[in-house]
C-alpha cells in the first residue's frame, strides 16, 4: 500500500460507548445554561418562601449559596456553614453541622435546661453508630468553646432561651407539628433544591443546586444584582448575557462604593470592608491607615499610610498573603507602634477572605486580650488556640466573614514559624 495513505491498523474508530458518554456530557453542559440556573434558584427561591411563610419565621441565608435563594429584601441575617460531602436530600451542614452547634450552644449556655441538651438528628439519616459518636463528642466541643475566652453571658442574655431543630426539604417538613414556642427558638435548616434522580436534561432545564459554585458560572453576577435585574436578565439571550452582567455588576459596585467598614470588636481602631473604601463621598479619607490585599503596590509608592500587597483572587491570592504578611507585621509596627490611636483598615476583593486572613495576624501579633494594641509581638506566645481566639472576634464582629482554609494555613504558617527578626 502506499505511504500516503494510511493502513487500517492506523485508523482510530471511536466506540459506540465514548461517543454515547461524549453526547452525553455535550447535552448535560447544554442544559446547565446560566438562564436554566436563574430559572432553577427563582424556583428554589419560591419554596424557601412557602417554608418561612409555614413556620412564621424570617430567613437567614447559608452564604455557602443560601443568598441566591433569598430576595434581599426577605433576607433578615447570614450564617456561614460548608458542606463537605455530597447530599441527596440535604447537605451535611445542615444534617450535622448546625444540629452540632445547636447542641453545643445548649449546654454551654442553659446548663439545667436538659431536655434541650441531645443532639437533634434529622430521622433515618446518619445512622444509629454516627449519631453515637456525634453525641459522645460534644461535651468536647462545650469546653472548645467555653476556651474562646468568649462572652457568654453576654449571648445567654441575647439568646434568652434554647434551640430547638426542624428539617424542610421537598421531601418533608421535621417534626411535621412543630411550630414556635414560648419556652424554645425555633431554628427550621432548608434545603432549597429538589433532588433531580437523572440528568438535569431529563429536569426540563431544572437544575439541582443551581446556585452552588457560582464563581465558576455566574460570569460575577452575585445575588444582590441577580434580584435586582430579574427581568432584565430573563428575556436576554443567553449569548448576551455575560456582557449584560458585566454592566450590571460594574453599575451595582459603583452604586455601592461608600458601604461603611465593619470594627472588630473589641478593638477600637481596626476595621475590615469590601475594596478600599478610605475616601467618602467629599473625597476626605476616612481612616487613618490602609491595607489593600488586591491593590497594586505601585500605585501607593511613596505613601507610607497606605500598604497594597498585590495579592491574587482566591487561592492562588491566599498563597501570596504568606509571602506578604511579614510587610503587613512590619508596617503595623511602624505606623500603630508610635501612634496606637490610628484607624486601621484592611480590605480585599471580597472582604471576607484575604482582608480576614490580615486581619488575624495583625491581631495575634499585636492585641492583647482585652483588644488593645501591643507593640512587642516577638514575646508572646502563638499557637492553634490563641489563633482561633482572635478568629472569633472577626467572626463575631462581621458575621459573613469566611476565610479560606487556605487563608487559615498561610496565616498559620507565618505566625508559628520560629521569628526572624
Amino acid at each position: 500500500m502506499s505511504d500516503s495513505f494510511p493502513t487500517l491498523e492506523a485508523l482510530h474508530f471511536p466506540s459506540a460507548q465514548q461517543s454515547i458518554s461524549q453526547t452525553l456530557s455535550s447535552l448535560r453542559r447544554s442544559a446547565l445554561t446560566v438562564s436554566n440556573r436563574l430559572q432553577s434558584i427563582e424556583t428554589d427561591a419560591a419554596f424557601v418562601q412557602e417554608v418561612a411563610d409555614h413556620y412564621a419565621l424570617p430567613l437567614v441565608a447559608n452564604e455557602r449559596c443560601g443568598s441566591w435563594y433569598i430576595p434581599p429584601a426577605a433576607k433578615s441575617g447570614s450564617a456561614y456553614f460548608k458542606s463537605t460531602d455530597g447530599h441527596a436530600v440535604m447537605p451535611d451542614a445542615l444534617s450535622k453541622t448546625v444540629p452540632i452547634w445547636c447542641a453545643v450552644l445548649n449546654r454551654a449556655l442553659f446548663p439545667s435546661e436538659t431536655a434541650y441538651h441531645p443532639v437533634q438528628l434529622p430521622p433515618n439519616y446518619l445512622g444509629v453508630s454516627e449519631e453515637s459518636q456525634i453525641e459522645s463528642r460534644i461535651d468536647g466541643f462545650v469546653d472548645s468553646l467555653t476556651d474562646l475566652k468568649l462572652d457568654l453571658n453576654h449571648l445567654r442574655q441575647q439568646l434568652g432561651k434554647p434551640i430547638r431543630v426542624a428539617w424542610a426539604n421537598r421531601a418533608y417538613f421535621y417534626p411535621t407539628d412543630l411550630q414556635k414556642g414560648n419556652a424554645y427558638h425555633l431554628l427550621v435548616l432548608c434545603s432549597a433544591s429538589k433532588r433531580v434522580h437523572g440528568a438535569e436534561m431529563s429536569e426540563g432545564g431544572y437544575i439541582q443546586g443551581a446556585g452552588d459554585d457560582s464563581e465558576g458560572w455566574a460570569h460575577g453576577l452575585t445575588p444582590p444584582v441577580f434580584w435586582g435585574n430579574q427581568a432584565t436578565l430573563k428575556r436576554t439571550a443567553e449569548e448576551d448575557l455575560p456582557d449584560l452582567i458585566a454592566d450590571l455588576v460594574a453599575e451595582h459596585q459603583r452604586q455601592n462604593a461608600a458601604v461603611d467598614a465593619t470594627l472588630i470588636v473589641p478593638t477600637y481602631n481596626l476595621y475590615i470592608s469590601a475594596n478600599d473604601i478610605d475616601i467618602d463621598i467629599e473625597g476626605s479619607r476616612r481612616y487613618d491607615l490602609v491595607i489593600d490585599c488586591n491593590g497594586i503596590p505601585a500605585a501607593v509608592e511613596g505613601n507610607p499610610k497606605r500598604l497594597n500587597l498585590g495579592c491574587a483572587s482566591a487561592k492562588l491570592g491566599s498563597r501570596d498573603l504568606r509571602k506578604y504578611l511579614d510587610k503587613v507585621r512590619d508596617f503595623v509596627s511602624s505606623q500603630l507602634g508610635p501612634d496606637p490611636t490610628r484607624s486601621l483598615l484592611v480590605t480585599c476583593d471580597t472582604g471576607k477572605d484575604l482582608a480576614a486572613g490580615a486581619l488575624l495576624a495583625i491581631l495575634c501579633l499585636f492585641y492583647d486580650d482585652e483588644g488593645h494594641f501591643d507593640a512587642s509581638p516577638k514575646t508572646r506566645s502563638i499557637g492553634k488556640q490563641f489563633i482561633r481566639q482572635r478568629l472569633a472576634w472577626i467572626v463575631s464582629s462581621k458575621h459573613d466573614v469566611n476565610p479560606s482554609r487556605s487563608t487559615l494555613q498561610s496565616v498559620n504558617a507565618f505566625l508559628m514559624q520560629p521569628p526572624d527578626y
